[in-house]
């Protein structure tokens, strides 16, 4: 980037994205910080918490000069007190020790930060397993590498079938971080170095405050050896605010009741810890608020942050609106949505106008003078069964030479949305729908989502497509791309378009397809699908023999009630050929306009790139593997493939070894992110890491990502079909970090929907019970993969019915031996030995707080070990995720 500066807050301070300024606190009567300092002169005296912000001439020179650093700041979801921002170069994570050194910042902002002295880095020592380095990462991996895309489409309303079934993706289950609760496998160990602040805990017991024992060790650290010390830091300045500044939470009074404050301000308890707590004004609270507190102890409500100033532990803040009990599903999602900035408010009238207004709308006439016209074509849907929004669909027509002409068609959202328009600033700032469990948050008006732009059969649609001459092998021997005008001849489902894959010779009957429209046959369609199906299965094989990776996860699918929308059930989505055929040819396409784009526009391209793993961590990966006696090759991204694909046997042990190793290996993954072209200066950097390709965009799913309609104007334009788009390259940059931005949000959005869902699972219809196999290996706990259910959990010693336990490493490998006490006294107490990949029984039970949910270990039986033995059950864990389609 150019410029240090380039991405200075553009929005006021505070104020979270789409809402307009709060009025600041002078508006409420002094505030909490000021009341002992009325005039700016004694200011001074008064005893500050934070430091004061930099001036941003000062924070610029710092950065060119790099005595400052900048990066995203990451707090541990765990233990709050710990944060981190990337080290720019890849090495171990900058750690900013409590609330103090972090000065203001929350969750996700850009912040610049200045290392502290030596002396006071933290000390990382390799025997003490009960800590953790790095914070509790939040799941990174991008959707080329795991098939990430499930909620690509959206549902069915509830009356239209009697139980929806609708798919969904999940990470972790008692934090959003779907990387971090096992970090401690791989680096064993940290005692804190302090700095001796005395940092005011929370003072209520809701708060899971799990502070290391800090001890002020007086050793000289520079005698330490090198690798010992993590590099720590202060907060100096907020360069972005891109947290929301809103949470939800609880409100209670405050403790002195004999003081002024208690007058005038209620306490806010934000759910998520890693935001301060909030002096509120009483009088934005309900009335009868201060007289009946305990009304009020399950009621949810959302907080904005208006001012967190330097001599006030707690942040000021305005409640926006009370959303209901906790614990049920609408007020828990629009808790989710509003704290990660997602705006679902209904479409302005303006953005509106903008849609073409005379129903039902047709191809204008001149529109078939500038396009190829395909609606002779065989060309159909595979999407999801309850998707609502298709952006996509193939074609493929056999040649009488033996190769193929296959067509990938994407809807031509761009026609519909004019730069500059209302509704263009609307779908950028958006820039993403956003995919819950239960329903969508679209980035464009449902006419166009649902009707206008998707591909819905036996309608005249406008598209933009890419038409290869294919061998039976997949090698391109021509390529052509332009505007077009289809007509689907049938919507299928990727069930449908699987049973086609599974029956070659066979003739699925007319009742189990979906209706084809009478200038097509089912033989037509389903041989156009058997091809397709063979040439993608060469396309894949080359592309992993030229050294791809992928990394599958295990997602949960839900199956809903759908007269209380309430979760009934749920499974392990299983990622099928039918989905591989689908995500071979999007990636083909985003490929091949890649190149053409690039190609056209060299400065003003805009791409996606997706950087190497981050070297420390996956050097502590190397570590543990080495240790573990695993064959795992991390010299490339192929040849990690290769070690996943191969090391593994195929019977229930090694499933689930490979789940739990493929798990940690998402760990040091970076995200993928959208950049332009004329603003990095080594093309090296522009390669995307999993697909191993030099040169990748989305072009393929318009109605749902706003870079996708950017890349479509930027391909127009290189072929002639309109001028060049009129942005600058920074600005094109600012526009791919925003879409980056609200990506990421979507994502743990998507992440938390999911928890939200499995948590009441457990609660409704729970203890559920599952095999589970242990990442790591702590002395007081260890944490699971749980198989049927693909969540990652914690298991506490003191919850067990114990005798006692022992931790202790056997070579290098940690062991934790539990001694049961036994159920009658005549017998002898059961031994269990815990050790990484050891295969245990466990139990998810609800807590009585809302939506909380534990897991313990089931007793064993007196042989007191589960291991590769046990292998006559049905194996539960080898459901492999969803459609990647949308790479």
């Amino acid at each position: 980037m150019s410029h240090p500066d380039y991405r200075m807050n553009l929005r006021p301070l505070g104020t979270p994205r789409g809402v307009s300024t709060v009025a600041g606190p002078h508006d409420i009567g002094a505030s909490p910080g000021d009341k002992k300092s009325k005039n700016k002169s004694t200011r001074g005296k008064k005893k500050s918490i934070f430091e004061t912000y930099m001036f941003k001439e000062d924070v610029s020179e710092g950065l060119k000069r790099g005595t400052l650093i900048q990066g995203v700041l990451r707090i541990n979801p765990k233990k709050f007190h710990e944060a981190f921002i990337p080290s720019p170069d890849g090495d171990r994570d900058i750690f900013i020790d409590g609330v103090v050194a972090r000065n203001r910042a929350l969750n996700g902002d850009l912040v610049v930060v200045k290392l502290l002295p030596e002396e006071q880095w933290k000390v990382v020592k390799p025997e003490n397993n009960d800590k953790e380095t790095e914070a509790a990462y939040e799941s990174d991996i991008p959707e080329e590498l795991c098939g990430h895309h499930l909620l690509q489409q959206s549902l069915k309303s509830y009356n239209d079938s009697p139980d929806v079934i609708i798919e969904a993706q999940f990470d972790g289950s008692d934090s959003e971080d779907g990387h971090g609760i096992t970090q401690n496998v791989l680096v064993d160990g940290v005692k804190k170095l302090s700095v001796c602040v005395s940092e005011k805990g929370r003072e209520d017991g809701d708060a899971p405050v799990t502070r290391d024992e800090t001890t002020c060790i007086s050793q000289d650290t520079r005698a330490l050896p090198e690798k010992s010390l993590q590099r720590s830091a202060k907060v100096v300045y907020i360069l972005e605010k891109k947290h929301s500044r809103a949470a939800t939470g609880f409100l209670k009074l405050l403790a002195d009741k004999n003081s002024e404050l208690f007058k005038k301000y209620a306490l806010f308890s934000p759910s998520d810890h890693r935001v301060p707590r909030i002096y509120v004004p009483l009088k934005d609270c309900p009335q009868d608020f201060v007289a009946r507190p305990k009304d009020y102890a399950n009621t949810l409500f959302i907080c904005r942050i208006v001012d967190w100033k330097e001599d006030c532990s707690f942040a000021l803040g305005q409640l926006a609106k009370s959303l209901g009990q906790a614990g049920e599903i609408e007020p828990e999602t629009e808790g989710i949505l509003t704290e990660y900035g997602v705006d679902f408010s209904d479409f302005s009238s303006e953005v509106l106008e903008c849609l073409p207004q005379g129903l039902p709308w047709t191809i204008p006439p001149e529109e078939f003078n500038k396009r190829r016209d395909l609606r002779k074509d065989c060309i159909f849907t595979i999407d999801p069964s309850t998707a609502r929004d298709l952006d996509d669909a193939l074609s493929c027509k056999p040649l009488a030479d033996g190769n193929f002409e296959v067509g990938v068609h994407i809807a031509d959202v761009s026609y519909f949305v004019p730069e500059g328009s209302d509704l263009d600033k609307v779908a950028a700032e958006r820039a993403t729908s956003v995919y819950l469990v239960q329903k969508v948050v679209p980035m464009l008006p449902r006419l166009l989502c649902e009707e206008l732009c998707s591909l819905n059969p036996m309608s005249d649609k406008l598209t933009f497509s890419v038409i290869w001459t294919l061998t039976p092998e997949g090698k391109i021997l021509d390529e052509w791309f332009g505007r077009t005008i289809i007509c689907s001849c049938t919507k299928l489902s990727y069930e449908h378009a699987q049973s086609m894959i599974e029956s070659p010779t066979e003739k699925i009957p007319a009742k189990e397809l979906p209706p084809i429209s009478p200038e097509h046959s089912s033989e037509e369609v389903h041989q156009a699908v058997l091809n397709l199906h063979r040439i993608a299965k060469q396309l894949r094989q080359q592309r992993f023999a030229d050294g791809a990776l992928r990394l599958d996860q295990l997602k949960l699918a839900f199956t809903l009630d759908h007269e209380t929308g309430l979760p009934q059930g749920c499974h392990i989505y299983e990622y099928r050929d039918s989905n591989k055929l689908v995500e071979e040819f999007m990636l083909l396409a985003n490929m091949a306009v890649a190149h053409k784009i690039h190609r056209a526009f060299p400065e003003q391209a805009l791409l996606r790139r997706h950087p190497p793993p981050q070297t420390r961590m996956l050097n502590d990966l190397v570590e543990f593997c080495d240790q573990m006696g695993l064959p795992v090759d991390f010299s490339s991204a192929g040849a990690l493939n290769k070690s996943l694909t191969q090391t593994f046997g195929d019977d229930k042990y090694s499933l689930a070894r490979k789940e739990v190793l493929t798990n940690m290996c998402s760990r040091p993954m970076q995200m993928a992110l959208y950049f332009c072209s004329g603003l990095l200066q080594d093309p090296a950097q522009f390669r995307h890491y999993a697909l191993n390709v030099p040169l990748y965009t989305h072009f393929t799913s318009p109605i749902r990502r706003f870079a996708d309609v950017l890349v479509h104007r930027l391909l127009a334009a290189a072929l002639g079909y309109r001028e060049q788009l009129d942005m600058a390259p920074d600005t094109l940059q600012k526009q791919a970090d925003h879409c980056n931005d609200r990506r990421m949000a979507s994502k743990r959005v998507q992440e938390l929907s999911t928890g939200l869902f499995f948590a009441v699972l457990v609660k409704e219809s729970g203890p559920l019970e599952s095999e589970a196999m242990v990442m790591g290996v702590l002395n007081q706990a260890f944490d699971v993969l749980v198989l049927r259910y693909g969540v990652q959990k914690r298991i506490y010693c003191n919850a067990l019915a114990l005798r006692s336990h022992h931790f202790q490493k056997v070579g290098k490998k940690p062991e934790l031996t539990l001694v049961w006490e036994p159920e009658d006294m005549e017998q002898e107490p059961a031994q269990q030995v815990i050790t990484i990949f050891s295969l245990v029984e466990v139990v998810l039970q609800a807590e009585s707080t809302a939506l909380k949910y534990s897991a313990i270990l089931k007793r064993p039986d007196t042989h007191g070990h589960l291991g590769p033995e046990k292998e006559e059950e049905e194996d539960e864990s080898d459901g492999e995720p969803e459609d990647s389609s949308t790479s």
